[in-house]
């Protein structure tokens, strides 16, 4: 595989790129690295990702004619219309992710807290100005979890460990993952330990500060009798904290605007 690294600037969310025929973009980000190369019919997408031990912080992105080597898997895409305008969009996980803290953390009765969460994004590879999708590339590979009473009633989730920070400076900024805000209410009579929760991701859209950082709205979980059910409640605006941001990605489910969303079962546990 010939060298990518020469002529390589940031690469931009929701930025339209402009290829010629024959030309194709190089994106590193995260553990994945992807090809888009522009013919005169068609579109075609190469990515690869790289083992999980590498520990990249940036998102590099070039225009040349390098492509890598053959036993990288190729999709191809009919070229609708003539544009030759590209442009990547980020959407939350698909499936609610489980967090599974490091350690676990326990909330007395009546407290509450704040935890910071990072999840990973998936990349639209939209062309046109209609910004049609070709596919979409996860930029990391989550687990698969099942979380329900038995092996009939639950759901399929994602998985995902995390520190649960409780300072926002200490979480990491990364291109490829989203912060969300998710504040937690005890208002049993009882402790409430945290071993497990499971993010509405689908319910989250996806906002872009001007440091190129991803933020969702914040989320807030009240448990108030069973620890297996909680009503989840998701803001309408950001956290002060994320800066003029603007929106880059829609919600996967529609959420109804103000107050109480739902109830979940087995939001925690």
């Amino acid at each position: 595989m010939e060298s990518q690294t020469e002529g390589l600037q940031d690469g931009v969310w929701a930025q339209p790129y402009t290829l010629a025929s024959g030309q194709t973009q190089y994106h590193q980000l995260g553990q994945v690295r992807l090809w888009v190369t522009l013919l005169d019919q068609e579109w075609q997408l190469r990515s690869q990702t790289r083992a999980p031990e590498t520990d990249p912080v940036t998102w590099t992105q070039g225009i040349g004619h390098t492509l890598p080597s053959s036993d990288v898997e190729l999709q191809r895409f009919i070229r609708p219309g003539d544009s030759n305008v590209v442009t990547f969009i980020p959407g939350v996980a698909s499936l609610p992710t489980v967090i599974r803290p490091f350690q676990p953390l326990t909330i007395p009765a009546g407290g509450r807290c704040v935890i910071y969460v990072g999840t990973v994004v998936w990349m639209k590879v939209c062309v046109g100005e209609a910004k049609t999708v070709l596919t979409e590339v996860p930029l990391g590979m989550p687990s698969l979890t099942w979380v329900g009473r038995n092996t009939m009633e639950g759901e399929l989730c994602y998985s995902s460990s995390s520190f649960a920070r409780l300072v926002l400076e200490a979480v990491p900024k990364r291109p490829w993952r989203a912060v969300t805000p998710v504040t937690i209410v005890n208002q049993r009579t009882e402790p409430l330990l945290l071993e497990r929760f499971s993010l509405p991701t689908p319910l989250l859209s996806l906002h872009l500060n001007e440091r190129g950082q991803l933020w969702t709205p914040g989320v807030t979980v009240v448990c108030e009798t069973e620890m297996n059910s909680a009503s989840l409640n998701v803001d309408q605006s950001l956290l002060a904290a994320a800066g003029p941001c603007q929106q880059v990605g829609p919600a996967r489910e529609p959420v109804a605007r103000g107050r109480l969303v739902r109830a979940f079962d087995r939001m925690f546990g």
